[in-house]
């Protein structure tokens, strides 16, 4: 288990799914355990969770959950009518799944979803597989209308990543997903500290012992598999936010910075500076110049 030497904040965690009530694939394997869930990522030095809404059902009930922890916000692809929204969507282009939605309809309701950003004043929290062209004309196009925002999860190549590092005001989000592969550190070690935030996009996405990245994990967390479950411990191959210290190992390792609580810190001001920009007083402002990672130290 990790010290708590750093802070964190997990900028994509999908609390509505099943999983964290205990089910999975419809079976109901142990009781629901949100509470233990949420004292390991306090513990382990997640300071916010942003819980991700992506259809009217969930962004209710991600408002719902994050209205029980001042420390947990929400994100929702409607018109947020309650305080704890920091962000409009998910939403985006997948052309990776065009099954589920052919891309001239997503495109056409991608473009909707700027001018409901333009009137609530959130930033975009942003969705992009396989469809680096499109979404970045479309997002470049539309920058008047938001004040900035991240693309989240990302996979893209080493083009999709400069072609959103070009985009004002755009972070790229790094999570298990984005650490697979030797290609994918490589990517990632490419894109600046102070253009970055780190996620888990729990229950998904975690690290897993054949990824290319698990060469630089440090923290470890007991686990079960669900069958067995403990309420103590993480379970097996379910990803959770206290997890997200490995994806800061990860990209430390991979962009070779020793420095990890100084990465940590540039990492949250980051975060603070696009979803909590009423926050960006003493708090955030002090950490980064207490020892956040710069440009130079990042080339």
């Amino acid at each position: 288990m990790a010290s708590n030497t750093v802070k964190l904040i997990d900028i994509a965690v999908n609390f509505t799914d099943g999983m964290f009530k205990g089910i999975y694939h419809g079976k109901q394997c142990h009781s629901a355990d949100l509470p233990s869930v949420l004292a390991r990522a306090w513990a382990a030095g997640v300071d916010r969770i942003i819980v991700t809404g992506g259809s009217l059902k969930e962004s209710r009930e991600a408002l719902e959950i994050a209205e029980t922890d001042g420390r947990l916000f929400c994100t929702v692809g409607v018109h947020p009518t309650r305080c704890g929204v920091v962000a409009v969507g998910e939403c985006g282009l997948d052309y990776d799944r065009l099954q589920f939605c052919p891309s001239d309809i997503q495109k056409k309701y991608f473009e909707k979803q700027f001018e409901l950003a333009k009137a609530v004043k959130l930033p975009m929290f942003l969705h992009m597989r396989a469809a680096g062209g499109d979404f970045s004309e479309i997002v470049s196009k539309n920058l008047y209308r938001f004040p900035g925002g991240v693309t989240h999860s990302f996979t893209g190549t080493a083009e999709e990543r400069d072609k959103l590092l070009s985009i004002e005001n755009m972070f790229i989000g790094i999570n298990g997903c984005s650490l697979k592969t030797k290609e994918n550190l490589e990517i990632v070690g490419g894109i600046p500290a102070e253009r970055m935030m780190i996620e888990t996009d729990s229950p998904y996405c975690d690290i897993k012992n054949t990824h290319a990245g698990i060469q630089f994990v440090k923290s470890i967390w007991p686990s079960k598999k669900k069958e067995k479950y403990e309420p103590g411990l993480t379970v097996k191959g379910r990803n959770e936010p206290c997890l997200v210290r490995q994806v800061l190992e990860v990209v430390a390792g991979c962009k070779g910075i020793a420095d990890i609580e100084g990465l940590s810190k540039t990492l949250y001001h980051n975060t603070c500076r696009l979803f909590f920009p009423h926050d960006m007083d003493a708090s955030a402002d002090a950490q980064l110049e207490s020892g956040g990672v710069t440009a130079e130290q990042n080339s």
